[in-house]
Protein backbone atom coordinates (compact mmCIF):
# COMPACT_ATOMS: atom_id res chain seq x y z
CA UNK A 1 0.00 0.00 0.00
CA UNK A 2 1.31 3.58 -1.04
CA UNK A 3 2.41 5.40 2.00
CA UNK A 4 1.47 9.52 1.72
CA UNK A 5 4.73 12.51 2.93
CA UNK A 6 4.07 13.98 6.50
CA UNK A 7 2.08 16.96 5.64
CA UNK A 8 4.65 19.74 7.33
CA UNK A 9 3.27 22.48 7.15
CA UNK A 10 -0.58 21.25 7.52
CA UNK A 11 0.62 20.62 10.93
CA UNK A 12 2.70 23.31 11.59
CA UNK A 13 -0.20 25.16 13.15
CA UNK A 14 -1.63 23.00 15.14
CA UNK A 15 1.29 21.49 16.50
CA UNK A 16 2.04 24.51 17.90
CA UNK A 17 -1.06 25.14 19.93
CA UNK A 18 -0.65 22.09 21.28
CA UNK A 19 2.79 22.55 22.08
CA UNK A 20 2.50 25.94 23.99
CA UNK A 21 -0.51 24.82 25.93
CA UNK A 22 1.70 21.36 27.02
CA UNK A 23 4.80 24.08 28.28
CA UNK A 24 1.94 25.86 30.19
CA UNK A 25 1.29 22.88 31.64
CA UNK A 26 4.69 21.70 32.09
CA UNK A 27 4.91 19.18 29.13
CA UNK A 28 2.90 16.23 30.26
CA UNK A 29 0.98 14.64 33.63
CA UNK A 30 4.46 13.32 34.60
CA UNK A 31 2.57 11.50 37.29
CA UNK A 32 2.05 7.83 37.62
CA UNK A 33 -1.44 6.02 36.58
CA UNK A 34 -3.19 4.24 38.95
CA UNK A 35 -6.00 3.51 36.85
CA UNK A 36 -6.07 2.02 33.03
CA UNK A 37 -8.05 5.23 32.00
CA UNK A 38 -9.71 5.04 28.26
CA UNK A 39 -10.90 7.76 25.95
CA UNK A 40 -13.31 7.00 23.31
CA UNK A 41 -16.39 7.92 21.24
CA UNK A 42 -19.60 7.17 22.40
CA UNK A 43 -20.70 5.55 19.05
CA UNK A 44 -18.18 2.64 19.22
CA UNK A 45 -19.06 0.37 21.85
CA UNK A 46 -17.25 -2.59 21.15
CA UNK A 47 -14.57 -0.91 22.15
CA UNK A 48 -15.07 -0.59 25.47
CA UNK A 49 -17.25 -3.60 26.46
CA UNK A 50 -14.60 -5.56 24.71
CA UNK A 51 -12.34 -3.90 27.50
CA UNK A 52 -14.37 -4.45 29.91
CA UNK A 53 -14.98 -8.71 29.13
CA UNK A 54 -10.70 -8.54 29.50
CA UNK A 55 -11.10 -7.04 32.41
CA UNK A 56 -13.94 -9.90 34.06
CA UNK A 57 -11.66 -12.49 32.38
CA UNK A 58 -8.34 -12.77 30.24
CA UNK A 59 -7.17 -9.65 32.10
CA UNK A 60 -8.39 -9.88 35.57
CA UNK A 61 -5.21 -9.67 36.96
CA UNK A 62 -3.89 -6.76 34.94
CA UNK A 63 -7.42 -4.99 36.31
CA UNK A 64 -7.03 -5.89 39.81
CA UNK A 65 -3.63 -3.85 39.76
CA UNK A 66 -4.66 -0.86 38.20
CA UNK A 67 -8.78 -0.86 37.34
CA UNK A 68 -10.07 -0.22 33.99
CA UNK A 69 -12.05 3.16 33.35
CA UNK A 70 -13.45 3.77 30.35
CA UNK A 71 -15.18 7.42 29.70
CA UNK A 72 -17.02 8.35 26.02
CA UNK A 73 -17.59 11.86 24.87
CA UNK A 74 -19.68 11.89 21.00
CA UNK A 75 -17.18 11.75 18.60
CA UNK A 76 -17.43 15.21 17.09
CA UNK A 77 -16.71 16.58 20.30
CA UNK A 78 -13.62 13.95 20.59
CA UNK A 79 -10.47 15.89 19.11
CA UNK A 80 -10.93 19.20 20.93
CA UNK A 81 -10.76 16.73 24.30
CA UNK A 82 -8.06 15.34 23.32
CA UNK A 83 -6.33 18.28 22.29
CA UNK A 84 -7.32 20.14 25.71
CA UNK A 85 -6.04 17.14 27.62
CA UNK A 86 -2.96 17.13 25.91
CA UNK A 87 -2.40 20.92 27.03
CA UNK A 88 -3.27 20.06 30.44
CA UNK A 89 -1.32 17.11 30.69
CA UNK A 90 -4.23 14.77 31.48
CA UNK A 91 -3.94 12.34 29.04
CA UNK A 92 -5.52 8.68 29.36
CA UNK A 93 -3.34 6.06 29.35
CA UNK A 94 -5.27 5.41 26.36
CA UNK A 95 -7.36 7.34 24.26
CA UNK A 96 -8.81 7.57 20.50
CA UNK A 97 -8.24 10.06 17.91
CA UNK A 98 -10.94 11.27 14.90
CA UNK A 99 -8.50 11.99 12.58
CA UNK A 100 -4.90 10.81 11.04
CA UNK A 101 -3.81 14.82 10.91
CA UNK A 102 -4.55 14.99 14.82
CA UNK A 103 -2.80 11.50 15.65
CA UNK A 104 0.85 12.99 13.67
CA UNK A 105 0.18 15.85 15.54
CA UNK A 106 0.33 14.27 18.41
CA UNK A 107 3.08 11.99 17.92
CA UNK A 108 5.64 15.14 16.93
CA UNK A 109 4.53 16.43 20.27
CA UNK A 110 5.35 13.35 21.92
CA UNK A 111 1.69 11.75 23.00
CA UNK A 112 1.90 8.47 20.85
CA UNK A 113 3.17 5.40 22.04
CA UNK A 114 5.28 3.83 19.01
CA UNK A 115 4.48 0.15 19.06
CA UNK A 116 7.08 -1.62 16.97
CA UNK A 117 9.59 -0.39 19.95
CA UNK A 118 6.68 -0.75 22.91
CA UNK A 119 5.14 -4.82 21.39
CA UNK A 120 8.89 -5.37 21.31
CA UNK A 121 9.34 -4.64 24.89
CA UNK A 122 6.48 -6.63 26.08
CA UNK A 123 7.48 -10.08 23.74
CA UNK A 124 4.30 -9.10 21.98
CA UNK A 125 5.60 -8.04 18.27
CA UNK A 126 3.66 -11.23 16.76
CA UNK A 127 0.19 -10.35 18.35
CA UNK A 128 -0.55 -8.31 15.19
CA UNK A 129 -1.61 -9.15 11.75
CA UNK A 130 0.93 -8.07 9.15
CA UNK A 131 -1.90 -6.33 7.19
CA UNK A 132 -3.41 -4.39 9.97
CA UNK A 133 -0.05 -3.25 10.84
CA UNK A 134 0.88 -2.46 6.70
CA UNK A 135 -2.05 -0.20 7.09
CA UNK A 136 -1.15 1.63 9.81
CA UNK A 137 2.49 2.47 9.21
CA UNK A 138 0.95 3.32 5.39
CA UNK A 139 -0.84 6.18 6.74
CA UNK A 140 1.56 7.40 9.01
CA UNK A 141 4.75 7.70 6.81
CA UNK A 142 6.13 3.99 8.17
CA UNK A 143 5.34 4.41 11.62
CA UNK A 144 3.30 2.01 14.15
CA UNK A 145 1.63 4.51 15.88
CA UNK A 146 -2.25 3.53 16.76
CA UNK A 147 -3.67 -0.20 18.09
CA UNK A 148 -5.43 -1.55 15.30
CA UNK A 149 -8.90 -2.06 17.57
CA UNK A 150 -10.80 -3.20 13.80
CA UNK A 151 -9.70 -4.10 10.75
CA UNK A 152 -11.67 -3.65 8.03
CA UNK A 153 -12.14 -4.47 4.30
CA UNK A 154 -14.63 -2.21 2.50
CA UNK A 155 -16.71 -3.26 -0.24
CA UNK A 156 -20.47 -3.83 -1.74
CA UNK A 157 -22.94 -6.01 0.54
CA UNK A 158 -25.59 -7.45 -1.36
CA UNK A 159 -28.94 -9.19 -0.48
CA UNK A 160 -28.45 -12.69 -2.91
CA UNK A 161 -32.30 -13.52 -2.86
CA UNK A 162 -33.02 -9.63 -4.32
CA UNK A 163 -30.44 -10.51 -6.21
CA UNK A 164 -31.95 -14.04 -7.57
CA UNK A 165 -35.66 -12.29 -7.50
CA UNK A 166 -34.86 -9.63 -9.74
CA UNK A 167 -32.69 -12.04 -12.14
CA UNK A 168 -29.44 -10.05 -11.32
CA UNK A 169 -26.31 -11.56 -11.44
CA UNK A 170 -23.32 -10.91 -9.13
CA UNK A 171 -21.71 -8.16 -10.72
CA UNK A 172 -18.09 -8.72 -12.30
CA UNK A 173 -17.72 -4.69 -12.78
CA UNK A 174 -19.07 -1.28 -12.17
CA UNK A 175 -21.00 -1.28 -15.42
CA UNK A 176 -22.36 -4.15 -14.20
CA UNK A 177 -23.25 -2.41 -10.93
CA UNK A 178 -24.70 0.44 -12.88
CA UNK A 179 -27.13 -1.77 -14.52
CA UNK A 180 -27.57 -3.52 -11.89
CA UNK A 181 -29.42 -0.32 -9.94
CA UNK A 182 -31.49 0.36 -12.98
CA UNK A 183 -32.79 -3.22 -12.45
CA UNK A 184 -33.63 -2.83 -8.62
CA UNK A 185 -34.69 0.80 -9.27
CA UNK A 186 -37.37 -0.55 -12.31
CA UNK A 187 -39.16 -3.42 -9.36
CA UNK A 188 -39.54 -0.63 -6.96
CA UNK A 189 -36.27 -0.67 -4.42
CA UNK A 190 -33.63 1.76 -3.64
CA UNK A 191 -30.80 0.60 -5.05
CA UNK A 192 -28.09 1.78 -2.84
CA UNK A 193 -28.51 2.22 0.66
CA UNK A 194 -26.24 5.29 1.47
CA UNK A 195 -25.65 8.18 4.61
CA UNK A 196 -25.51 11.77 3.11
CA UNK A 197 -25.48 12.83 6.45
CA UNK A 198 -22.95 10.94 7.17
CA UNK A 199 -21.24 12.03 3.05
CA UNK A 200 -18.39 9.16 3.52
CA UNK A 201 -20.41 6.05 2.05
CA UNK A 202 -20.65 8.51 -0.94
CA UNK A 203 -17.44 9.54 -1.03
CA UNK A 204 -16.21 6.16 -0.84
CA UNK A 205 -17.66 5.56 -3.84
CA UNK A 206 -15.73 8.08 -5.27
CA UNK A 207 -12.24 7.26 -4.05
CA UNK A 208 -12.87 4.02 -5.32
CA UNK A 209 -13.54 4.40 -9.07
CA UNK A 210 -10.40 6.92 -9.11
CA UNK A 211 -8.30 3.94 -7.45
CA UNK A 212 -10.00 1.37 -10.15
CA UNK A 213 -9.79 4.07 -13.45
CA UNK A 214 -6.12 5.13 -12.37
CA UNK A 215 -4.31 2.51 -10.14
CA UNK A 216 -3.69 2.11 -6.59
CA UNK A 217 -1.23 5.20 -6.14
CA UNK A 218 -3.50 7.88 -7.52
CA UNK A 219 -5.06 9.28 -4.30
CA UNK A 220 -0.97 9.36 -3.35
CA UNK A 221 -0.11 11.04 -6.25
CA UNK A 222 -2.52 13.84 -5.11
CA UNK A 223 -1.25 13.52 -1.56
CA UNK A 224 2.21 14.14 -3.26
CA UNK A 225 1.27 16.97 -5.20
CA UNK A 226 1.59 15.27 -8.61
CA UNK A 227 -2.09 15.16 -8.97
CA UNK A 228 -5.01 17.38 -8.65
CA UNK A 229 -8.57 16.43 -7.84
CA UNK A 230 -9.35 18.88 -10.06
CA UNK A 231 -8.02 17.01 -13.28
CA UNK A 232 -10.23 15.68 -15.63
CA UNK A 233 -9.94 11.91 -14.64
CA UNK A 234 -10.49 12.79 -11.51
CA UNK A 235 -13.64 14.67 -11.98
CA UNK A 236 -15.02 12.04 -14.40
CA UNK A 237 -14.91 9.35 -11.02
CA UNK A 238 -17.13 11.78 -8.55
CA UNK A 239 -19.44 12.02 -12.00
CA UNK A 240 -20.19 8.80 -12.37
CA UNK A 241 -20.79 8.45 -8.37
CA UNK A 242 -23.21 12.53 -9.13
CA UNK A 243 -24.86 10.46 -12.08
CA UNK A 244 -26.10 7.49 -9.72
CA UNK A 245 -28.01 10.14 -7.74
CA UNK A 246 -29.40 11.69 -10.95
CA UNK A 247 -30.97 8.67 -11.46
CA UNK A 248 -32.55 8.34 -8.26
CA UNK A 249 -30.25 5.37 -7.40
CA UNK A 250 -29.50 6.14 -3.81
CA UNK A 251 -33.87 7.56 -3.19
CA UNK A 252 -35.06 10.61 -1.81
CA UNK A 253 -33.59 12.57 0.70
CA UNK A 254 -30.09 11.16 0.79
CA UNK A 255 -28.94 14.32 2.60
CA UNK A 256 -30.85 13.95 5.66
CA UNK A 257 -30.70 10.15 5.99
CA UNK A 258 -28.22 8.87 8.71
CA UNK A 259 -25.97 6.34 8.92
CA UNK A 260 -27.98 3.91 10.91
CA UNK A 261 -31.41 4.70 9.00
CA UNK A 262 -28.99 3.46 5.90
CA UNK A 263 -27.98 0.16 7.35
CA UNK A 264 -31.47 -0.45 8.49
CA UNK A 265 -33.10 0.25 5.07
CA UNK A 266 -30.67 -2.59 3.74
CA UNK A 267 -31.10 -5.03 6.71
CA UNK A 268 -34.65 -4.19 6.47
CA UNK A 269 -34.96 -4.71 2.79
CA UNK A 270 -35.27 -1.96 1.23
CA UNK A 271 -32.12 -1.37 -0.44
CA UNK A 272 -30.57 -4.53 -2.34
CA UNK A 273 -26.90 -3.15 -2.00
CA UNK A 274 -24.42 -1.10 0.47
CA UNK A 275 -21.15 0.22 0.28
CA UNK A 276 -19.54 -0.38 3.80
CA UNK A 277 -16.66 -1.47 5.92
CA UNK A 278 -16.82 -4.88 7.37
CA UNK A 279 -17.34 -3.26 10.78
CA UNK A 280 -20.48 -3.58 10.01
CA UNK A 281 -20.62 -7.32 11.01
CA UNK A 282 -21.61 -6.45 14.38
CA UNK A 283 -25.14 -5.12 12.74
CA UNK A 284 -25.72 -7.93 10.74
CA UNK A 285 -25.11 -10.57 13.64
CA UNK A 286 -27.73 -8.75 15.30
CA UNK A 287 -30.62 -10.90 15.00
CA UNK A 288 -33.27 -7.81 15.92
CA UNK A 289 -32.25 -5.64 13.55
CA UNK A 290 -31.19 -7.90 10.43
CA UNK A 291 -34.37 -8.61 8.77
CA UNK A 292 -33.30 -10.20 5.90
CA UNK A 293 -30.93 -12.83 7.23
CA UNK A 294 -26.98 -13.43 7.63
CA UNK A 295 -27.43 -16.24 4.88
CA UNK A 296 -29.18 -14.22 2.82
CA UNK A 297 -26.08 -11.56 2.83
CA UNK A 298 -23.33 -11.72 0.01
CA UNK A 299 -19.95 -9.26 0.07
CA UNK A 300 -18.44 -8.19 -3.30
CA UNK A 301 -14.53 -6.15 -3.62
CA UNK A 302 -15.47 -3.14 -5.02
CA UNK A 303 -15.09 -4.09 -8.91
CA UNK A 304 -13.01 -3.67 -12.09
CA UNK A 305 -13.70 -0.88 -14.03
CA UNK A 306 -13.60 -1.59 -17.73
CA UNK A 307 -10.07 -0.79 -19.35
CA UNK A 308 -8.86 0.58 -15.56
CA UNK A 309 -5.50 0.51 -14.21
CA UNK A 310 -6.96 -0.43 -10.58
CA UNK A 311 -7.94 -4.05 -9.42
CA UNK A 312 -11.01 -5.67 -7.68
CA UNK A 313 -7.95 -7.65 -5.55
CA UNK A 314 -7.04 -3.92 -4.32
CA UNK A 315 -9.29 -3.94 -1.45
CA UNK A 316 -9.94 -0.39 0.77
CA UNK A 317 -8.93 -0.84 4.55
CA UNK A 318 -8.46 0.89 7.71
CA UNK A 319 -8.52 -0.18 11.05
CA UNK A 320 -11.33 2.05 12.64
CA UNK A 321 -11.20 4.78 15.01
CA UNK A 322 -7.49 5.59 16.01
CA UNK A 323 -6.90 4.44 19.54
CA UNK A 324 -2.99 5.29 20.79
CA UNK A 325 -1.34 5.04 24.00
CA UNK A 326 -0.21 7.83 26.22
CA UNK A 327 3.90 7.07 26.46
CA UNK A 328 3.70 9.33 29.51
CA UNK A 329 1.06 7.26 31.60
CA UNK A 330 3.21 3.74 31.08
CA UNK A 331 4.37 2.32 34.00
CA UNK A 332 4.88 -1.36 34.71
CA UNK A 333 0.98 -2.07 35.55
CA UNK A 334 0.19 -0.28 32.43
CA UNK A 335 2.28 -2.01 30.59
CA UNK A 336 0.89 -5.19 31.44
CA UNK A 337 -2.74 -4.49 30.51
CA UNK A 338 -1.24 -3.15 26.94
CA UNK A 339 0.38 -6.62 27.01
CA UNK A 340 -2.84 -8.42 27.59
CA UNK A 341 -4.72 -6.65 25.14
CA UNK A 342 -2.78 -6.89 22.38
CA UNK A 343 -2.69 -10.93 23.42
CA UNK A 344 -6.53 -10.84 23.70
CA UNK A 345 -8.55 -8.04 22.46
CA UNK A 346 -8.81 -10.27 18.56
CA UNK A 347 -10.06 -13.14 20.19
CA UNK A 348 -12.89 -11.14 22.50
CA UNK A 349 -13.73 -8.93 20.24
CA UNK A 350 -14.72 -11.48 17.28
CA UNK A 351 -16.32 -13.99 19.89
CA UNK A 352 -18.65 -11.07 21.43
CA UNK A 353 -19.17 -8.38 18.48
CA UNK A 354 -18.46 -10.47 15.67
CA UNK A 355 -15.69 -7.37 14.85
CA UNK A 356 -12.71 -8.54 13.22
CA UNK A 357 -9.77 -6.69 14.76
CA UNK A 358 -6.08 -6.44 13.89
CA UNK A 359 -4.59 -8.42 16.61
CA UNK A 360 -4.12 -12.52 15.77
CA UNK A 361 -6.65 -14.38 17.19
CA UNK A 362 -4.83 -17.44 19.28
CA UNK A 363 -7.95 -19.75 19.72
CA UNK A 364 -10.52 -21.19 18.01
CA UNK A 365 -12.91 -18.54 18.00
CA UNK A 366 -16.38 -19.18 16.97
CA UNK A 367 -18.00 -16.62 14.14
CA UNK A 368 -20.40 -16.72 11.39
CA UNK A 369 -20.04 -17.84 7.91
CA UNK A 370 -20.12 -14.33 6.60
CA UNK A 371 -17.41 -13.35 9.21
CA UNK A 372 -15.89 -16.26 8.10
CA UNK A 373 -15.29 -15.45 4.96
CA UNK A 374 -14.73 -11.90 5.37
CA UNK A 375 -11.49 -13.07 7.61
CA UNK A 376 -10.33 -15.57 4.55
CA UNK A 377 -10.42 -12.75 2.22
CA UNK A 378 -8.42 -10.20 4.45
CA UNK A 379 -5.76 -13.12 5.03
CA UNK A 380 -6.11 -13.72 0.90
CA UNK A 381 -5.52 -9.74 0.17
CA UNK A 382 -1.81 -8.47 -0.70
CA UNK A 383 -2.35 -5.13 -1.36
CA UNK A 384 -4.41 -2.41 0.35
CA UNK A 385 -5.65 1.02 -0.83
CA UNK A 386 -6.68 3.89 0.93
CA UNK A 387 -10.38 5.61 1.17
CA UNK A 388 -10.77 8.92 -0.46
CA UNK A 389 -10.07 11.18 2.26
CA UNK A 390 -7.30 8.72 4.07
CA UNK A 391 -4.49 11.43 2.95
CA UNK A 392 -6.77 14.94 3.30
CA UNK A 393 -6.16 16.81 5.79
CA UNK A 394 -9.02 17.58 8.49
CA UNK A 395 -10.64 20.46 6.88
CA UNK A 396 -10.37 19.07 3.74
CA UNK A 397 -12.24 15.97 4.97
CA UNK A 398 -14.88 17.73 6.08
CA UNK A 399 -15.60 19.69 3.01
CA UNK A 400 -16.03 16.38 0.94
CA UNK A 401 -18.34 14.49 3.43
CA UNK A 402 -20.40 17.92 4.05
CA UNK A 403 -20.78 18.31 0.38
CA UNK A 404 -21.44 14.65 -0.79
CA UNK A 405 -25.00 14.96 -0.50
CA UNK A 406 -24.73 18.07 -2.62
CA UNK A 407 -22.79 16.55 -5.24
CA UNK A 408 -25.92 13.24 -5.45
CA UNK A 409 -28.31 15.42 -5.51
CA UNK A 410 -27.12 17.75 -8.48
CA UNK A 411 -26.66 21.18 -5.79
CA UNK A 412 -23.29 20.83 -7.16
CA UNK A 413 -21.50 20.01 -9.78
CA UNK A 414 -18.87 17.34 -9.53
CA UNK A 415 -16.11 19.74 -10.98
CA UNK A 416 -17.38 22.37 -8.00
CA UNK A 417 -17.27 19.44 -5.78
CA UNK A 418 -13.80 18.45 -6.54
CA UNK A 419 -12.86 22.46 -6.56
CA UNK A 420 -14.06 22.49 -3.12
CA UNK A 421 -12.15 19.88 -1.91
CA UNK A 422 -8.89 20.36 -3.65
CA UNK A 423 -8.42 23.78 -2.00
CA UNK A 424 -8.84 22.98 1.20
CA UNK A 425 -5.89 20.33 0.49
CA UNK A 426 -3.58 23.57 -0.08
Amino acid sequence: MPRTARRVAAFTVAGLTIAALTACSGGGSGQAATEFTVLGNVENEVVPATLQTLADGACATENEAMPLKVETVPQTNLNQQVQLLAGQGGLPVMYAVDTNELVQQLDDAGFVAHFDELFDELGVADSIEPAARSTVESLYDGEFLVLPTEYNIEGIWYNKDQFAENGVDVPESWDDVVAAAATFQDAGLTPFAASGEQGWPLTRLVGNLIERELGADALQAVADGDASLTDPEYVAAAQQVADLGAEGYFGEGVGSIDYDTSINEFLNGSSPMLYMGSWVLSNFADDTANRIGEDAIGYLPFPDVEGGEGDSSELVANVGLPFTINPSALNDDSKAWVACIAENYGQVALEDSSRISGFTVSGDASSNALTTEVRDRISETDTTIPWFEAYFSTQATTTSQQNAAQLVTGAITAEEFMTLVQGDLG
